[in-house]
């Protein structure tokens, strides 16, 4: 029996993998009942896989069954891959199992569709209140929600998970169609903009009454493929701008599309997409919500792709001397944030102590800036390395040089660490 259940879990972890939408913060669920578990805005005990992906859920399918054909999907039915599906008694006693070894901290469950979407997010919704009802689990849950199903289970599902996801898949509806013809945006877009209603809606009626329940407590979130469909940078973090404005997601997830079929509508087949396009699009992404940086600042018509060579906060740097060098002594908060090298705590640390007393180099190195990168668009009280009139592709060879030099001494330097 346990061999079974061993297999199941090879197999239905391993097609879990190819979903990256899994964090876990933004939750916070104490334990007032003598129950198992609890969940902090701390985060989750963290394990890595051996492609180096951080997994901090017990993260699954619940099937792999499934009756669409998705091109870009490993799970699709035409796909030929050994088909396991776990009972819902199962993935409860697993959760529970693990957790007590201390393997793990909470549950990520998603699965393929089967029969239909409400038939599967039924099976979804059972798991996390049977772990919530029956066994006291105050662990962290995040449940996939299935495109297609009734917003009675999605209402249903946002009361004992701490977070909801819809994929939205891919970054336009014509590379949906082409490539997931038995889904459409509709289906996506309809459960997205419910939870963003009733999310707001609870919160609201929260503040009157305190006995209010938590309705999904870490918000929701969403998944794009890259590079499975021809859309550019541009698109897709416009897209993803949208999604954040709308629907007030807490993340959106950029997944580079691994070629897993001989499927003749995709057309990057056999070419796995770059993880640095991947960390790139995070990188934009971050900026757009905790720098104040708009889409058409990072990509435009002109440059629609990022920069793979440098990340995009030094790319619009570049591309925006004439806007440098900052004084850090005497510049708004929104445009220290802006300097390459200096992030959000640099930069409130700078606008405290600058109240006190002028800032060098010195004072800024114990900030935690980084110096190499920084000194280029800075000017402080200190007269050693003021910037110099140099133009876009000089800067940008010597802060390249200065990160290949660098990335040759960090092995000999580990050696007498």
């Amino acid at each position: 029996m346990w061999e079974r259940i061993q297999e199941k879990l090879q197999i239905l972890s391993d097609a879990a993998k190819y979903d990256v939408s899994c964090a876990s913060s933004g939750s916070t669920r104490s334990n007032k009942t003598k129950g198992l578990g609890s969940t902090t805005q701390t985060g989750i005990c963290h394990s890595y896989t051996e492609d180096g992906r951080c997994v901090s859920l017990l993260k699954i399918l619940l099937t792999n069954y499934c009756i669409y054909d998705c091109a870009y999907c490993v799970s699709r039915k035409s796909n030929d891959v050994q088909r396991v599906g776990f009972t819902v008694k199962e993935v409860v006693e697993l959760t529970i199992n693990f957790y007590r070894r201390n393997y793990i901290e909470g549950l990520f469950l998603s699965s393929g569709i089967f029969k239909n979407p409400d038939y599967t997010m039924e099976r979804l919704v059972r798991v996390a209140k049977e772990l919530r009802t029956v066994h006291a689990f105050n662990g962290y849950i995040h449940l996939k929600t299935i495109p297609g199903c009734s917003e009675e289970l999605v209402q249903q599902a946002a009361l004992y998970a701490d977070r909801l996801s819809v994929n939205i898949e891919l970054p336009s509806e014509n590379s949906l169609k082409a490539l997931a013809p038995e889904k459409n945006k509709h289906d996506i877009i309809k459960p997205m903009s419910f939870l963003s209603e009733r999310i707001t809606a609870f919160a609201e009626e929260k503040k009157i009454i305190r006995s209010t329940p938590a309705f999904a407590p870490a918000g929701q979130s969403t998944q794009m493929v890259i590079g499975a469909s021809p859309e550019n940078d541009l698109q897709v973090m416009s897209i993803a701008s949208a999604l954040y404005k709308k629907y007030k997601l807490r993340r959106v997830y950029y997944s580079g599309y691994v070629p897993i079929s001989n499927d003749n509508r995709l057309p990057q087949l056999g070419t796995p997409v770059p993880i640095i396009r991947e960390n790139r699009l995070y990188q934009a992404d971050w900026l757009l919500r905790f720098y104040s940086f708009a889409v058409n600042e990072l990509v435009d018509p002109s440059h629609p792709q990022l920069d793979l060579d440098i990340d995009p906060k030094l790319s619009w740097a570049l591309r925006n001397l004439h806007q440098f060098p900052v004084d850090i002594n005497k510049a708004e908060y929104e445009m220290i944030l802006r300097i390459p090298g200096i992030g959000v705590g640099s930069a409130q640390k700078i606008v405290q102590a600058r109240r006190f007393r002028k800032l060098g180099w010195n004072e800024l190195r114990l900030m935690g800036i980084a110096f190499n990168r920084a000194k280029h668009f800075v000017v402080c009280k200190s007269t050693e390395y003021i910037p110099r009139d140099v133009n876009e592709t000089v800067l940008r060879q010597q802060i390249l040089h200065q990160s290949k030099y660098a990335s040759t001494l960090s092995p000999q330097l580990s050696m007498f660490a």
